[in-house]
């Protein structure tokens, strides 16, 4: 690799396992934690920021053991700036190939205050801490909370400090969402001419959306001379979400006659990893979604169908291949074979073992009982409405509701609940409050419904409906979403699906009150 290209090479830092977990709702597993992080790791990802290990059990051992499982990207851990943070997320992520500690502490008046601290006392702490960080790992990422409203002199002194402690990476948060793109070019250009040390660093972005600027502000960083953009799959994070890996990605590589970047990233995975980001976090993509939402490659327009027969560039600056879409949607039936629909399930990004194969084959034959035509989007809905029926508590058995102008509405249903039979019967204001009112009445509990959406996933009176929903019980927010060609029976299943997923939530952060205290806390 020459000096040259080198020099233009973007690295990807994903915190999709950290800072999108952040978000309300959004919970993962252990394993599915594991999963992104492998899928992350073989799509080229140079750096997985994989969690918080001091912020509980459940994070510090999905950490560590991401480490030890990753093939080719550097693991990282986040740290607050004490030791106590610092040598938890060390002890997380020793064992990787390519472990990086990253520290931070809010730099602006607003975040200063918080802990506390006077410019002088703030100073002196990143100079302890970053310290520390580097005579544990010779790779550490610091990092000034809310940069983007800290006074330019201050946040000059506080990140030459990180560089003289040993900081390899500086990275330049815009926490708020806060900054446009002519501020975020200026300020990293502004740092690195300025700060004494700052060629020997690595300058790097990491925005929100709140003003829907977050990839405008990560590519006008690089422009200014950032060489790594921290972003999430989907865009996931908290409140608007964070800069979109997928975005800036392909961004860089479209319009490479203006932007001379480069990354790592295989894009052809990047279809699969949305959707399993999606499925394991219960966040629908929006279908106007850029480059991975549903509608990103459809053409209604007489206009555009035209062109497209034509010449397909003519509306279209990226193939549906370059992403991972199959360039066709070829109909599935009742008559399709195993291998056929094995071949299709590859084309759709999903890899599938011969029991596993086994399980959806039995689905997907249902399904096409039902219905006339299966296209690619139902069998997307039927992947993600069988993925989390391995670990699930509560199990929908049956189902029967009497619905109709005149009432009462009413549901009789049958759960499993921890492998035990229960039925009851209950009424209520329509086919779906009733359903729910029946599951409420097995499994006694005091979430709140937040969310109700039903869209219908392709067209016709036999389309699936998928439906999410999403609940909060004692601060905790949790999503679930379900497909079927019933609408009421969607509906229980997506709440089915948010009520096991609070359930495991509740669990982990029971085994996390369990947990011992950590000795080297400070």
């Amino acid at each position: 690799m020459t000096q040259s290209s080198q020099k233009d090479r973007v690295v990807i830092f994903d915190t999709t396992l950290r800072d999108g977990e952040q978000s309300p709702g959004a919970t993962m597993s252990h394993f599915e934690k594991l999963e992104i992080a492998e899928l992350l790791d073989e799509m080229g990802v140079d750096i997985i920021e994989a969690g918080f290990p001091i912020a509980s059990e459940g994070d510090f051992n999905a950490v560590r053991e991401i480490a030890r499982l990753a093939k080719t990207s550097v693991i990282c851990g986040l740290a607050r700036a004490n030791y106590g943070d610092i040598d938890r997320c060390w002890d997380a992520v020793k064992h990787a190939q390519k472990p990086r500690i990253h520290t931070f502490i809010g730099t602006s008046p607003l975040h200063r205050a918080i802990p506390n601290l006077n410019t002088d006392e703030m100073a002196e702490r990143i100079h302890e801490t970053v310290t520390h960080a580097r005579n544990l790992c010779d790779n550490v990422q610091w990092s000034p909370m809310d940069a983007t409203r800290t006074e330019t002199d201050y946040l000059c002194r506080v990140v030459e400090i990180a560089i003289k402690a040993g900081a390899t990476t500086i990275n330049i948060p815009d926490t708020v969402g806060y900054t446009a793109p002519v501020e975020s070019s200026e300020l990293i250009s502004m740092l690195i001419e300025n700060v004494p040390g700052a060629d020997d660093v690595v300058f790097a972005t990491h925005c929100h959306n709140d003003l829907g600027m977050a990839t405008a502000n990560s590519l006008a960083a690089v422009a200014g001379g950032a060489r790594q953009i921290e972003c999430t799959i989907n865009g996931l994070g908290e409140r608007a979400g964070n800069t979109a890996l997928e975005e800036v990605v392909m961004a860089m590589k479209v319009r490479g006659d203006i932007m001379p970047y480069y990354t790592g990233i295989d894009t052809t995975k990047l279809m699969n990893i949305s959707r399993r980001v999606a499925t394991v976090s219960g966040f629908p993509v929006q279908f106007n979604k850029s480059i991975v939402g549903k509608n990103a490659f459809a053409h209604e327009s007489g206009i555009h169908q035209d062109g497209m027969l034509k010449n397909a560039k003519t509306f279209e600056i990226m193939r549906p291949e370059d992403v991972g879409l199959a360039a066709t949607n070829l109909v599935m039936g009742k008559h399709s074979g195993r291998a056929a629909l094995r071949s299709k399930l590859e084309e759709l990004g999903y890899s599938l073992g011969d029991n596993q194969l086994k399980d959806v084959f039995v689905r997907f034959k249902a399904l096409a009982d039902r219905k006339k035509e299966v296209f690619d989007d139902d069998l997307i809905a039927l992947m993600r409405a069988g993925e989390d029926a391995e670990n699930d508590r509560l199990v929908l058995k049956s189902l029967k509701v009497l619905c109709g102008t005149e009432g009462p509405q009413s549901a009789d249903m049958t759960l499993l609940i921890d492998g035990t039979e229960v039925s009851t019967r209950a009424i209520g204001d329509g086919p779906v409050d009733a359903a729910f009112n029946a599951v409420k009445a097995l499994h006694g509990h005091t979430a709140r419904l937040q969310l109700y959406q039903v869209h219908a996933v392709t067209e016709g009176t036999d389309a699936q409906a998928t439906v999410t929903v999403r609940m909060e019980e004692a601060g905790t927010i949790t999503t679930g979403e379900s497909a079927d060609t019933d609408t009421v029976v969607a509906s229980v299943k997506a709440y089915i699906n948010a009520l096991n997923r609070l359930l495991m939530r509740q669990d982990q952060i029971g085994q996390d009150k369990k947990a011992i205290s950590y000795k080297d806390v400070s």
